[in-house]
């Protein structure tokens, strides 16, 4: 993964990629949940694959001044997390401080490889957890933790600090870039227009996020049994909507279906011997 600075700092629990890995957590050890290899999943594959036609080009504005910071790309900040992990609350808070950031766009990827513990947390699906494994698999690395945090799809933090998470989105909101993301629209139809600062070296997916602004659930089993949490920016999915070569402008529509907020991702992505995988977030935005 390009740029990929892996911190680990912090209580988390981790789940090896391979099927003779155990899980190591703060609170001690238990069995390795079942189903974690390294092979990308199948939920991943059809979470990163939409109809692989290119859109059609309409005219667009010309490039935008790299040098014009007036308007910068919010930071996606992906928080995987699970309500089966005695160490994800003090997570789970931090991405509550973050939610009602302009400059980031917070988003909470329940797991769901926790729930043999004793509790199944109702917002986990396999797909965020394939997901996070393919974070790993891009980067090299045996192993996924929960709390983690990936910020921007470039840096990692295992069980982060309130610290090293500000300086983390501050190091992204210097970096220059890439694509230029205007979005248009209102209610159920929005205009995705993308423009190329330069062309991009990799292709881009193009991916809509969908979310729950907030909900406490009161968790009555498993290592967090007698807690209640307020959780916010819950995702409930993503899907892949358009693949772009990031060489030309394109004008993508969308429709968008119920009142849940809406989030267009423009991410990187690397062709690996596993299916595709999530790199680098080139840009991000709210449908409002």
């Amino acid at each position: 993964m390009r740029a990929g600075r892996l911190t680990a700092i912090g209580a988390a629990c981790a789940v090896g990629l391979v099927s003779s890995a155990v899980i190591a957590c703060a609170q001690g050890a238990a069995d390795a949940p079942p189903g974690m290899r390294l092979d990308a999943s199948g939920a991943l594959l059809d979470q990163m694959a939409p109809a692989k036609s290119e859109p059609s080009a309409k005219a667009a504005p010309a490039n935008p001044d790299p040098n014009d910071d007036e308007e910068k790309n919010p930071v996606v900040v992906e928080l995987y997390t699970s309500q089966g992990c005695s160490s994800c609350p003090p997570a789970d808070a931090l991405l509550k401080e973050l939610a009602d950031r302009d400059d980031v766009i917070a988003l909470a990827l329940h797991v769901d490889y926790w729930d043999y513990l004793g509790w199944k947390d109702p917002f986990g699906k396999p797909e965020f957890s394939a997901r996070q494994k393919s974070y790993a698999i891009a980067a090299g690395e045996r192993t996924v933790y929960t709390p983690q945090m990936i910020i921007a799809g470039r840096e990692t933090l295992v069980g982060p600090q309130k610290a090293a998470l500000n300086n983390a989105i501050l190091r992204e909101t210097d970096v220059h870039p890439e694509v230029d993301l205007k979005i248009t629209g209102e209610g159920d139809h929005y205009e995705i227009e993308l423009t190329p600062v330069d062309a991009l070296e990799t292709p881009a997916m193009v991916q809509l996020v969908r979310y729950n602004p907030s909900a406490t659930v009161d968790i009555l089993r498993g290592e967090n049994a007698g807690r209640t949490v307020t959780y916010k920016n819950i995702v409930t999915s993503l899907t892949g909507i358009a693949e772009w070569d990031g060489r030309k402008p394109v004008t993508l529509s969308v429709d968008v279906d119920g009142d849940a907020p809406a989030v267009v991702i423009v991410q990187e992505s690397l062709a690996s011997e596993h299916g595709p995988l999530p790199g680098p977030i080139l840009a991000a935005g709210e449908l409002d």
